[in-house]
């Protein structure tokens, strides 16, 4: 049990009605989850007022409210009202407070960029557990608190569940929290109420700019660049053409890495690597190390991975050995993963699933010289026509075959979305076969694989359902991969 004030410390505010020494047994920040005696802290969504069911709550017996607009209550209610300027920044310290600050006990490591954020928090994780540290992750794809891994629905989780995550894992006895950091997250202050060991810039380009997100690319930028005023240590990307405005009022400290010499930790000497089956890049470290690595995935945004995971794990003084091992054995399920399939040709999934991160894909892949490279895709129903003419755009002109299939067709006709896919593929001369049925889609591309071939399922990655008429049904490409060459060993 806590007394409100001791909830409130660190935050400006005003008691409205009722007192601070108020009892209070819980935090709810859901109106659906009021209990007697709890705290009730009313957010402002963007479909759901949480003000709306302020008199519902003191009703269901909320011992206080926390607000930041006027709320009508009964007269008679015995309640406590505290007034804030921004609820969700306040739910922040008061999360941070209820769960007992355990960021505290751990160094905290966040990661913002466009891209690579996924990457290169796996990375970070595994050289730093192989330098022996327990390393908590919150992600994308999933949080992981010791052996238990929770499904992830936010990149960036709400700032209560955030501390209840860091309070699992310090009582797990976590060392050290790597985690993605959304602009989104950020501009809604769910990192709010602790203060990062480390922050770092991956890079910047044009995404998340819409409803319900960044109104323009300023705000975008302004909202990756809040890590730098949130932790002790900033570590940025010197080549992205953005980094000085992204880092621009740090309160930090900044080391930089890259390609350019200029950086602290740099690249030189790249080498691609090409094995049966595998794809990766081998390079040197130059600046504040020196030696040589190898990382079993492609292309020079794989580099830059390995130089953000390298540059941190330098501040925890993690020995070179233990760095070149890590990398090595590193791999992230759904981001450039190989599926050994053939020793003739390649076979890979990735997430990418808009034309920017396609794009990129692709022409990394295009450096390595296949036979032929191979794009298999679909996109996702109720969603914007104009991602799926741009990916087809994208696919016919860098692949030399296209097999466009079904995504997450959610409420829209698998066939309808195929279309507005070739639609962007008519602008190019890039050959395409369309198979609905996914499975059956991937059984062509690996029937079809010839030598040197490089096959790239695009799209769902980490995935492992496929979203039709308002239900997911499980579909994990890895496991289709599996069914299929079993079917195929059996006729044989």
């Amino acid at each position: 049990m806590f007394k409100c004030g001791e909830l409130l410390k660190g935050l400006s505010y005003e008691c409205t009605r009722g007192s601070i020494d108020k009892s209070i047994e819980e935090v709810v920040y859901d109106s659906r989850k009021i209990t007697k005696d709890c705290l009730f802290i009313c957010i402002c969504g963007y479909n759901v007022d949480g003000h709306s069911f302020a008199a519902q709550a003191v009703e269901k017996g909320a011992g206080a409210l926390v607000v930041q607009k006027d709320v009508e209550l009964p007269a008679d209610a015995d309640v406590t009202v505290i007034r804030v300027e921004d609820t969700r920044y306040a739910m922040a310290f008061i999360s941070a407070a209820y769960f007992g600050h355990p960021a505290d006990r751990m160094k905290i490591i966040g990661i913002t960029g466009t891209k690579g954020k996924t990457t290169t928090t796996y990375l970070i994780k595994s050289i730093l557990e192989k330098a022996g540290y327990k390393v908590g992750l919150v992600g994308t794809i999933e949080e992981i608190i010791g052996d238990k891994h929770i499904p992830a629905d936010n990149t960036t989780p709400e700032s209560f569940l955030l501390q209840q995550y860091f309070r699992q894992m310090a009582d797990a006895g976590c060392q050290i929290v790597v985690m993605e950091v959304a602009s989104q997250g950020l501009k809604l202050h769910r990192t709010q109420g602790f203060t990062f060991e480390i922050g770092i810039f991956t890079n910047l380009e044009p995404d998340h700019i819409g409803p319900n997100e960044h109104a323009d690319f300023e705000e975008y930028m302004a909202c990756k660049g809040l890590l730098f005023r949130q932790c002790r240590h900033g570590i940025v990307n010197r080549d992205d053409v953005h980094v000085e405005q992204v880092t621009q009022g740090h309160t930090c400290d900044l080391e930089t890495y890259g390609f350019s010499p200029e950086a602290d930790l740099y690249a030189q000497e790249l080498r691609l690597v090409n094995k049966p089956g595998e794809l990766g890049i081998a390079f040197r470290v130059r600046g504040k190390m020196d030696f040589q690595v190898e990382v079993p995935a492609p292309g020079r945004f794989s580099v830059y991975n390995a130089l953000t995971a390298i540059a941190v794990c330098n501040h925890f003084q993690v020995e070179e050995e233990k760095i070149r091992e890590a990398l090595l054995d590193a791999h992230v399920k759904g981001r450039i993963e190989m599926v050994p399939v053939s020793d003739r040709f390649t076979l890979l999934i990735d997430y990418a699933h808009n034309a920017m991160s396609l794009e990129s894909l692709l022409t990394t892949l295009r450096e390595y010289e296949p036979g032929r490279l191979v794009c298999l895709f679909g996109c996702g129903g109720n969603r914007s026509k104009l991602r799926r003419y741009e990916m087809g755009e994208v696919s016919g002109r860098l692949a030399d075959l296209t097999i466009v299939t079904s995504d997450n067709p959610r409420f829209e006709e698998p066939m309808d979305i195929i279309h507005d896919i070739e639609e962007g593929m008519a602008k190019t001369e890039g050959r395409f076969v369309e198979i609905c049925d996914r499975k059956e889609a991937i059984a062509y591309a690996i029937d079809q694989g010839l030598p040197g071939d490089i096959i790239v399922l695009a799209g769902k990655g980490h995935e492992d359902y496929q979203e039709i008429k308002g239900v997911k049904y499980h579909m994990d490409e890895r496991e289709l991969i599996a069914e299929i060459l079993k079917e195929r060993n059996v006729r044989s």
